[in-house]
């Protein structure tokens, strides 16, 4: 191993020398080299960004994953630059167990057939919530990773080297300064013995001595003030990319926000088509089981034809053409319990009979019944009627 001893000594003794000039200006006994006005605000921007960085993708990695335990694992991942296995999302778990609890309570029981089918719409909501994931960490928590570990250590890095090069200004200037004091006072105040011929060779050497002690102190400072110049610029240059780091955060953020749009938009979209899913279950569980069909008499078949019907095809065909659903024959009977003004925010397609199908931003008139489902409203427009879901609606005073 090569120890170079002289090479030691010298960084530290230029270790020391810096620490007793940052003390004395600590202390108020030393002046201080003060940075540009315009590089002293980009380091105060730059240091807001660092910071609210920071938090942001901190918070956003809670969002994301709530669990401490699977975020450690993943920063171990990371840190080991492997790629973390692929993990069932809480949503798939938990529809993986509803469909293995379906199979042991029977899969044509009412309840068995429920948990199929709420846990086959949880597995794709877990299948969203992956993708929301693996979108959001390419797209956002990437980025603000990699200005944090990349650009800002680098900023971090020259910002120590411009703090070190105005030490070592601020000492050149002290010391050109005590030289400076120290050849005047000697002007100042001759020797008394001057006159004597070896005193006034005495004098003449150390005036000599502190005229070069002078000029050695000013060529280190221009020196040091170069070199102080130099890491300025270089710092205000890497200063000024937070302008373009911003631009770049805010298309990451953009594309978040995307992402998160999707994810809930079909996070609606599935829990809508489940709950009328649900409801078809429900009503076919509620609606009572019809009687066996019995051939009538053809004697009396005349008597239950409409009027007007001139065959019992015709008959039968009006009939059928006529008839409507049990639960909307049930639901037209009960009491109203109060009407009002909605406005459609969205187009909404009939699924049977019951429903009534809507067009966005139409207005039509609204109520309910007494044991109606509270998701559900009775829409009104002109002739139609019909069930309507609340949830495509905005209702008016």
């Amino acid at each position: 191993m090569d120890f170079n001893v002289k090479k030691l000594a010298s960084g530290a003794g230029v270790f020391f020398t810096r620490a007793v000039q940052f003390t004395e200006e600590k202390l108020g006994q030393a002046e201080k080299t003060e940075l540009d006005p315009h590089l002293e605000n980009l380091i105060a921007r730059a240091d807001c960004t660092k910071n609210w960085t920071e938090k942001i993708l901190r918070q956003t990695e809670v969002l994301l994953q709530p669990n401490p335990s699977a975020r450690i694992e993943e920063f171990i991942y990371d840190k080991l630059d492997k790629k973390l296995p692929s993990k069932t999302t809480n949503p798939e778990l938990l529809g993986q167990y509803m469909l293995e609890a379906a199979n042991e309570f029977g899969p044509g029981t009412p309840y068995g057939s429920t948990l199929i089918t709420v846990g086959e719409y949880q597995k794709r909501l877990g299948g969203a919530e992956r993708e929301l994931l693996q979108t959001s960490a390419a797209t956002f928590l990437t980025p603000l990773r990699n200005f944090l570990e990349g650009d800002w250590r680098t900023i971090s890095k020259e910002r120590r080297l411009l703090e070190n090069r105005r030490l070592d200004l601020d000492i050149c200037k002290a010391r050109l300064k005590k030289a400076k004091q120290a050849e005047a006072k000697a002007a100042a105040a001759p020797d008394f013995q001057e006159t004597r011929p070896r005193n006034y060779v005495l004098s003449a050497s150390a005036s000599a001595l502190l005229s070069e002690e002078v000029d050695k102190a000013e060529h280190e400072l221009r020196v040091a003030q170069t070199e102080f110049d130099r890491q300025a610029e270089v710092t205000r240059l890497l200063l000024e990319g937070i302008s373009s780091t911003h631009l770049n955060h805010l298309r990451c953020l953009q594309d978040f926000a995307e992402a998160q749009a999707t994810y809930y938009a079909q996070c609606h979209h599935y829990m809508q088509d489940l709950q009328r899913e649900l409801n078809k279950c429900a009503n076919s569980v509620s609606t009572p089981h019809p009687t066996p069909a019995v051939c009538p008499d053809p004697d009396h078949l005349s008597s239950a034809f409409p009027s007007g019907s001139s065959s019992p095809r015709d008959a039968v065909s009006s009939l059928s053409n006529h008839r409507p659903s049990t639960l909307a024959m049930e639901q037209t009977q009960l009491p109203v319990t109060g009407s009002r003004k909605a406005k459609v925010l969205y187009d909404y397609d009939a699924h049977d009979v019951s429903e009534l199908s809507l067009l966005a931003d139409e207005l039509i008139t609204v109520y309910t019944v007494p044991g109606m489902d509270p998701d559900w409203l009775i829409g009104e427009r002109g002739n139609q009627k019909g069930k309507v879901p609340v949830t495509y609606l905005e209702l008016l005073s």
